[in-house]
């Protein structure tokens, strides 16, 4: 009976300590597990606050940009309103400080609204840039076009300070009393002066010719010549091309002159023209 009753404790203790032994056991486990689950989190706050520090940092970045398209726009508006000033061009054709029209489709809710809101101001500058780009272009073009039909149109005096000393047409000739038809139109003015090109054309002649002096003759576009005579000393030769404008003699009294004086005429397609038309449009 004793041997039973000691066998029976052994066992009870054993099957305690066994018992004690695997609650111990799968408390170590469920502990190391808790570990791991911790350190996995702790990585995850890390990651994510990587990506909030780097989300910010692109904030950032995209407002800095925006600031800098913001003042870009300003300064392309402030040139196209004094581009079309300047060009007097119709300011409602150039309107430089309207938006260009919207449209599309409603985009769905966003979580982030400061974010959606500089993407969204990005986009809507984005799209005033090309709208400004594309006037800006037309405007240069038109300009262009503009500038070119000036720079070839006669127009003008070919002097900067002078006055008409005797006209286009039949006049009492200085030298002989007798009548005669003077083919150009006579600008005195102070000798050594500039004599400027009415318009821009290439010079096919810098000479010295009978009654005419030193002369320089260049051709425009639409077969117009013009020609420039009594000039003390030519400053362009043949070939050269010249601008509207630019100084191509100087004023003098060589040839058969009474005076210093330019004598201006204008042919056209080699009959003479009246430059008087040409003169007033300066």
């Amino acid at each position: 009976m004793r041997l039973f009753l000691a066998t029976a404790s052994l066992a009870v203790a054993l099957l305690g300590a066994y018992q004690l032994g695997s609650w111990q056991g799968a408390k170590a486990v469920q502990h190391e597990r808790s570990l791991e689950a911790l350190d996995r989190l702790a990585d995850e706050k890390r990651q994510l606050q990587a990506i909030q520090s780097g989300v910010s940092a692109d904030l950032d970045a995209l407002a800095l940009q925006l600031g800098r398209m913001r003042a870009h726009m300003m300064r392309l508006d402030a040139l196209g309103e004094r581009l079309v000033k300047m060009g007097k061009l119709d300011a409602g054709e150039f309107d430089f400080s309207a938006d260009p029209a919207l449209g599309g489709i409603e985009e769905g809710a966003v979580e982030s609204v400061a974010s959606t809101d500089l993407v969204r101001e990005l986009e809507q500058l984005n799209r005033g840039l090309k709208d400004r780009e594309h006037k800006l272009e037309l405007l240069e073009e038109l300009l262009v076009q503009r500038e070119l039909n000036e720079q070839v149109t006669l127009s003008g005096k070919p002097v900067k300070q002078g006055w008409i000393s005797s006209g286009f047409g039949r006049r009492t000739d200085p030298f002989t009393g007798k009548k005669k038809y003077h083919r150009g139109i006579d600008f005195a003015g102070k000798a050594g002066s500039e004599v400027l090109a009415v318009a821009a054309g290439v010079v096919i002649a810098s000479e010295r010719q009978s009654g005419y002096g030193n002369v320089v003759e260049i051709r425009h576009a639409d077969g117009y010549i013009t020609h420039y005579a009594h000039n003390r000393e030519n400053l362009v030769k043949v070939g050269d091309w010249v601008e509207k404008g630019e100084t191509i003699a100087i004023l003098g009294s060589t040839g058969r002159s009474s005076g210093p004086h330019v004598h201006f005429e204008v042919r056209r397609n080699g009959k003479i023209v009246n430059p008087s038309r040409f003169v007033k449009k300066g």
